[in-house]
C-alpha cells in the first residue's frame, strides 16, 4: 500500500482520488467500488463522488486492507468535532453578519457559508452540518422544495431555521409540518436567532 499523508479537510469528506490514495489504487478502481455498491458515496451537484471517511474505512476493514492513521484521525474528528452549521443566504452582507454574531456568541461551533442553491448542495454534502439556517428566497430555487428534501432525505437529521422575507398564507404551518424548527422573519432578530441555535445545539 502506498504511504500516503492526507490533508486532514475543514469538509472532512473525501474525493474518489483522496480515497484512491488512501486504499492505494488508481482512481477508477475506486469509482468501480462505488458503482458495484462496495464503497457507500454520495454525488455533489456537479457530478463528483464524495465519500465520508467511515465509509471508507468500513469498506477497508470488511476487506481487511490495511486501515492508514489518518484515516482513522478523520474519521475521529467527524465524531469529535464542533457542532456544524451552514448559513444558506444571497445576501453576502446579512450572511456574513450572522456568521460572524454566531461565531462571537457560541463557543466551539464551525460555521460555513452558501451563497446559491448549488453550493448549498455541495455543502450539504461536503460539510454535513447539524444546523441550517436557510433562506427561502434564493435565486432560482425553490426554499420550501429545499426543506421538504432535506427532512424527508438522507439529511433528514439536519435541523432547519428558516429566515424569509416571504410573507406568503400557511407558509409557516406548511414548513414546520415538513420539520422545520424555527420560522424567522426578516428583518432579522440575531438574539433570536442565537438563543434558537443555542437551543437547538442543547
Amino acid at each position: 500500500m502506498k504511504d500516503t499523508k492526507l490533508k486532514i479537510k475543514k469538509s472532512l469528506v473525501l474525493s474518489a482520488l483522496d480515497a484512491a490514495n488512501v486504499c492505494g489504487v488508481a482512481n477508477q478502481s475506486i469509482i468501480n467500488w462505488v458503482n458495484k455498491g462496495f464503497i457507500k458515496a454520495y454525488r455533489t451537484p456537479g457530478g463528483q463522488y464524495r465519500i465520508y471517511p467511515e465509509d471508507l474505512l468500513s469498506f477497508l476493514e470488511n476487506k481487511k486492507m490495511q486501515v492508514p492513521e489518518e484515516l482513522l484521525e478523520m474519521v475521529n474528528k467527524r465524531k469529535e468535532g464542533d457542532p456544524r452549521i451552514l448559513i444558506v443566504d444571497d445576501d453576502v452582507g446579512l450572511n456574513s453578519v450572522v456568521k460572524s454574531f454566531l461565531s462571537s456568541h457560541i463557543n466551539k461551533v464551525d460555521i460555513e457559508q452558501a451563497f446559491d442553491g448549488f453550493e448549498a448542495g455541495s455543502k450539504m454534502i461536503e460539510f454535513r452540518p447539524k444546523i441550517m439556517l436557510l433562506d427561502l428566497d434564493l435565486p432560482g430555487v425553490d426554499g420550501v422544495k429545499i426543506c421538504k428534501d432535506i427532512k424527508l432525505g438522507k439529511f433528514a437529521s439536519t435541523e432547519i431555521i428558516v429566515i424569509t422575507a416571504l410573507e406568503e398564507p400557511d407558509l409557516e404551518e406548511k414548513l414546520y409540518g415538513f420539520g422545520v424548527k424555527e420560522y424567522l422573519r426578516k428583518p432579522l432578530n440575531l438574539n433570536k436567532l442565537c438563543e434558537s441555535v443555542k437551543s437547538l445545539l442543547a
